[in-house]
């Protein structure tokens, strides 16, 4: 070799010609795998969020997911929370002359007065008046705080029932559990955000409309679980379908869907029908292990009554509602009596009777379940009906349907157990004091989940719809006694 081309500095051997290039090959393959890093998180990036996606509350919440017992049908507040002494003094004589005549569904207003066969006891260190209907929610009452003063424009069932769920009696509004998956999303991609259970797979009046989303998108509206073995119909892969042939199929089935929507896009039914197949195949690896209630102790399921015939069905549904929300479900809407069973038109000692002792233990069980476990805190609990039932008679031993005023309760959430909240007149039928609207208790509910009933709004044809239609008011004294 040339002398020129020997300079002792730009010699370079066989070793150091290899270790020099071969870092050099490593920052190339790092490039690559960034770059290819970098192009994964685009495409996440560029993915759109799905509507079910977690969001931001309006401000800080106290509530993290609800669970909304109701009690179809209404159950008479003047027999389970709201004692009346004059009541049992003017019993037999007609409604006094003093009393508005109230609009009530059978028209009965000028029968007797019908005197509670109740016994009633104070409870808990506030002294929460209970009867003897409710003995184990009695035990419950140092984190209940019960509201008397409630009311509602709904006479009969179909208006009743409609107006607790949507704020109106007529149908064409959203539910409130729609309303509030649209305006929270859910914390879970695996089970639904929103979940409706009625027991015994009865019928609840107005049916699917209950849990319905009217004019804003379908993908927000409840889906129904049912009661016994098989809560969720359909789940599990039959045992001759591959799971790569089902996961094909739902792809091919997902761009056919997608080609035919993206023509309709103002059928918002049709994009809930792609995301309940989505739901639905991440639902086979979560479901199964979220309703199976084998994985309970014996200690628990007594807790619930769900070894005993009359709380079985309801027992079941309340731990279920438990281990829902502890894995993210946002709300919970647990039926009891549905098909109006709680409509004591007669026989109300009968029928009120074996409905509180099918429920009591129940309801007891889940608040007590919550709270031993931490998770009542974030969890508000609503229990009541669409109305209440009057203090007049009705075929002798009965009471008709009274929108006027009557009880609901409500725990957790950050709710401050303990009290008691309004009230009705001497002889219950009027709420007269701290009243709440079904839309002021719509209006809390939200609160305690961090939304304002008027920030919280969906465009339609060009108008803010809000979910009060812009009224109802939050009661404070939930939160501060």
């Amino acid at each position: 070799m040339s002398n020129q081309y020997q300079d002792i500095n730009t010699v370079v051997n066989r070793r150091q010609l290899l270790m020099q290039a071969g870092a050099g090959f490593g920052g190339i393959a790092l490039n690559a795998m960034l770059a290819q890093q970098a192009g994964a998180a685009t495409k996440i990036a560029t993915k759109p969020l799905s509507p079910l996606s977690a969001k931001q509350t309006h401000f800080p919440a106290t509530a993290k997911s609800v669970i909304f017992l109701f009690m179809e049908g209404g159950p008479s507040h003047i027999d389970m929370f709201d004692p009346k002494p004059a009541l049992q003094k003017l019993a037999g004589q007609p409604l006094p002359s003093s009393y508005k005549k109230p609009i009530t569904a059978m028209g009965e207003v000028n029968a007797p007065l019908l005197a509670s066969k109740r016994k009633w006891k104070q409870h808990g260190e506030a002294g929460t008046w209970v009867s003897d209907w409710l003995p184990n929610i009695a035990t419950c009452v140092d984190d209940i705080a019960v509201v008397r003063g409630c009311w509602t424009n709904g006479i009969n069932h179909a208006g009743g029932v409609c107006q607790m769920n949507t704020c109106i009696p007529l149908a064409g509004r959203p539910s409130l559990g729609s309303w509030v998956t649209y305006g929270l999303g859910t914390e879970n991609e695996s089970l639904p955000a929103f979940v409706v259970i009625q027991d015994n797979n009865s019928t609840v009046v107005n049916g699917p409309r209950n849990w319905g989303t009217a004019f804003i998108p379908a993908v927000y509206q409840g889906t129904r679980l049912n009661t016994g073995k098989e809560p969720i119909s359909n789940l599990y892969r039959p045992d001759d379908v591959f799971a790569t042939q089902e996961s094909g199929k739902l792809d091919l089935l997902a761009k056919l869907n997608q080609q035919h929507a993206a023509a309709r896009k103002q059928q918002s039914e049709l994009d809930a029908r792609i995301e309940s197949y989505e739901l639905a195949f991440r639902m086979q690896a979560a479901a199964p292990e979220a309703v199976d209630l084998s994985q309970e102790t014996q200690a628990t399921r007594e807790m619930y009554g769900m070894d005993e015939k009359e709380t079985k069905v309801y027992g079941t549904n309340c731990l279920l509602a438990r281990r829902l929300v502890e894995r993210g479900v946002r709300f919970v809407q647990l039926y009891n009596g549905a098909g109006s069973k709680w409509d004591s038109h007669s026989g109300i000692e009968k029928r009120h009777s074996a409905l509180c002792k099918g429920m009591d233990k129940c309801v007891a069980g889940l608040l007590k379940d919550l709270k031993q476990r931490g998770l009542l805190d974030s969890t508000l609990v609503v229990w009541g009906g669409e109305f209440g039932r009057t203090p007049m008679s009705e075929k002798g031993d009965g009471r008709d349907h009274n929108p006027t005023g009557f009880t609901m309760f409500m725990a957790g959430g950050g709710v401050k157990g303990g009290q008691t909240i309004g009230g009705t007149d001497e002889l219950g039928l009027y709420a007269v004091e701290d009243r709440m609207h079904v839309k002021d208790i719509h209006t809390s509910i939200y609160h305690l989940l961090g939304l304002s009933n008027m920030k919280l709004e969906y465009r339609h044809k060009g108008s803010p719809e809000r979910p009060t239609l812009n009224e109802g008011e939050f009661m404070e004294k939930l939160v501060t006694g």
